[in-house]
């Protein structure tokens, strides 16, 4: 996986052991056909839908379109926000760790014809939606969202607490 380079920046200064909170966008291409494009990462040749990093200050659909047209060479239009969910602490395989803030859009394909077209995967396929490869549960959650076209899907909040589980202080009235 390609690092970005503010992502290298702090890394330098808090080193890997920090748990980074990151923002990361996901795409969930679905063509006329209703077929998903999936790619194999080449970190670990698991099946996958796209995904990336933001940059400081880039729109999330914009770095949607940014990581699919770099990872398929694929051009895409973001049409709907379909989930917003929270990875679960990750270690990746130099030591680096990080936590992922995952907005996930469904996209269509505008142009291009669907390849390799980076490091970050050894393959790339269009697949049914009833034929899709082995897939970790979270792409095939991504996957269903996106085709279910309802409105976003995340987490509900639980009464009486805040994000951090800390109990919401009462309101006097």
């Amino acid at each position: 996986m390609a690092i970005p380079d503010h992502i290298r920046q702090l890394r330098r200064l808090v080193g890997p052991e920090t748990l980074l909170w990151i923002p990361g966008v996901n795409a969930v291409v679905v063509d006329e056909s209703d077929r998903v494009l999936l790619h194999r990462r080449s970190e670990d040749r698991a099946w996958s839908v796209l995904s990336g990093i933001l940059d400081p200050g880039e729109e999330p659909a914009a770095g949607v379109v940014r990581e699919v047209l770099e990872e398929t060479g694929v051009h895409v239009l973001p049409e709907a926000v379909t989930s917003v969910t929270v990875s679960p602490p990750v270690t990746h395989a130099n030591g680096d760790r990080a936590q992922y803030l995952e907005i996930c859009f469904r996209c269509r394909p505008l142009s291009g014809q669907a390849r390799v077209n980076d490091d970050e995967s050894i393959d790339v396929a269009w697949f049914a939606a009833d034929e899709l490869p082995a897939l970790e549960e979270r792409s095939l959650l991504r996957i269903r969202h996106a085709l279910d076209r309802s409105q976003a899907w995340f987490t509900p909040a639980r009464p009486g607490l805040t994000g951090i589980g800390q109990e919401v202080p009462e309101v006097a009235s």
